[in-house]
């Protein structure tokens, strides 16, 4: 481990594993022997819940739960092969712009630059703890900025290294804390665990790379990964799962009585998207692993009507509650790999002698029908976003033209700021609609709070007040700033037999309403 005072951290695989290693056989010990018997403590406030509903109830399961991803979190950080995931070629710039698309939310303040070269290059290694190491970097780099800033990535290779830095313009860290950066427990953050980090650190480790940590308090920090480049051969096909069968198991059976297995292999593949689960579930009611068996269950049945109804109701919730899209496209794409394993596990269980063509066929139904189930639900989601969007276009013109009645004959048409053509097109809509609606006889239109009109603008203003003549409704106009008035004049604009004039709201109103001289 190296570090100087210009705030750089720099250290090797060796020493950081060896410190590790007490951390993580404590870690191991202490993740089996506690979480067993809290998920059981889990499973009974889950029944108790069903029978009675109560709030310290609520609070225990929420208090379980975080104790159950600390401990997960910590035996991944000591165990990182635990998941058995296999080795495959890597193109890591595809994985980090798959891993920003999960940020879109974040990115109004923040601006991202990236800048990948050497995209071709491959590193060889377990996939989705990858993902999952990249993905708490990014994350840490955007929690790190408070209001504006910059995210800049890069990717190159260089000397048979794959070098990737991330830098941002935050807070930065403090130089006697850099040293600690991926220890279990320790973290920089008001709420947080330090299990992120640790597991960055592993992960690189673990696939023979070097992590180096510039950072100024106040500046900023950089985090430049190293991986070696091979080029090695590897099996990137399905897996074989110990999984229950039984001679008499159809697809079904055999996907119901495996549901904790596909709920296990489908949070692995979608790495990323399950520390969502929660916020989803809490935000837009949304159930993802009760919602993914229900989607598996209409394919390998082939319910395409049930399907397109199902997809059609998810669209609506994503959009009614705007959650991100990117989280469901990695949530259903990581349903269809799972899908297969199963699928091909299946077919291993159950000795199939299947020919080519069912093989493709099948293939192809299954394969359909998840196309349409995403089809149907990106048309509900954009349709839904669409009359969310008309809504408020139409609140915003209701806003914009308030036409307020004072008695059953008299209203008043206070307008604000700048009128260009297409806003005068919105009040004449407005205004002729509401004439023949509530039979307005006086219209009163004060325009002391206009900014700005146009010269253009002045030629159609006088054929809506006309109009509004045309409708047998007075014109009442008052506020006129010398400067509209003049663009009136030298438009030769004449609307004095349409309308009155007076000088103020005050003074019209108390002429016309209260008939005060």
């Amino acid at each position: 481990m190296n570090s100087n005072n210009n705030g750089h951290e720099e250290r090797g695989s060796d020493t950081h594993l060896s410190q590790l290693a007490s951390v993580g056989q404590i870690a191991a010990g202490i993740a089996h022997e506690v979480r067993n018997p809290l998920t059981a403590v889990k499973g009974f406030l889950q029944l108790l819940q069903q029978e009675e509903k109560k709030e310290y109830i609520d609070i225990a399961q929420s208090e379980l739960e975080n104790a159950l991803t600390t401990l997960n979190n910590l035996l991944q950080v000591s165990k990182p092969d635990l998941e058995d995931e296999e080795n495959q070629a890597i193109f890591l710039a595809v994985e980090l712009e798959s891993i920003l698309n999960l940020f879109q939310d974040k990115m109004y303040n923040i601006h991202i630059i990236t800048e990948f070269i050497d995209t071709d290059t491959k590193v060889f290694g377990k996939k989705n703890q990858f993902k999952k190491a990249f993905f708490n970097l990014i994350k840490n780099a955007f929690e790190s900025i408070e209001g504006e800033g910059t995210i800049k990535i890069t990717h190159a290779s260089v000397d048979h290294e794959v070098i990737v830095t991330i830098q941002d313009s935050g807070k930065g860290i403090p130089q006697d804390k850099l040293k600690l950066l991926g220890t279990p427990f320790f973290t920089t953050k008001e709420q947080g665990t330090g299990m992120g980090l640790a597991q960055v650190f592993s992960t690189i480790y673990q696939h023979g790379g070097k992590i180096i940590v510039d950072s100024q308090v106040q500046q900023g920090t950089t985090f430049t990964i190293k991986l070696p480049n091979q080029q090695k051969l590897t099996n990137i096909g399905v897996r074989k799962l110990n999984l229950l069968y039984a001679d008499d198991y159809s697809i079904k059976d055999y996907l119901f009585e495996n549901r904790a297995g596909f709920e296990e292999r489908l949070l692995d593949e979608a790495i990323n998207v399950k520390d969502k689960i929660e916020e989803i579930h809490k935000v837009g009611r949304i159930n993802l692993l009760s919602n993914a068996h229900k989607l598996v269950l209409f394919v390998v049945e082939g319910r395409e009507h049930e399907l397109i109804s199902f997809a059609k109701q998810e669209g609506v919730a994503w959009a009614k509650y705007s959650l991100t899209l990117a989280f469901k496209m990695d949530w259903i794409q990581a349903i269809r790999r799972t899908l297969w394993d199963f699928l091909y596990n299946y077919d291993l269980l159950s000795n199939s002698e299947s020919n080519r063509e069912s093989f493709f066929s099948m293939e192809k139904n299954i394969n359909e029908l998840l196309d349409q189930f995403l089809t149907h639900f990106f048309i509900s989601y954009s349709k839904y976003k669409d009359e969310l969007l008309e809504g408020q276009r139409r609140l915003v013109e209701d806003l914009s033209v308030p036409i307020i009645p004072i008695t059953t004959e008299i209203s008043i048409l206070p307008l604000i700021g700048s009128i260009d053509h297409v806003r005068i097109t919105t009040i004449q809509d407005k205004v002729f609609n509401e004439i023949g609606t509530r039979q307005i006889q006086k219209l009163i239109i004060d325009l002391s709070g206009v900014a700005h009109m146009d010269q253009e603008v002045t030629t159609y203003f006088k054929k809506f007040i006309e109009g509004i003549y045309m409708m047998g409704c007075e014109s009442v106009l008052t506020g006129l700033r010398s400067e509209i008035v003049k663009k009136l004049i030298n438009s030769e604009v004449v609307i004095n037999h349409a309308a009155q004039f007076k000088g103020t709201l005050q003074i019209a109103l108390n002429d016309i309403v209260f008939n005060k001289e």
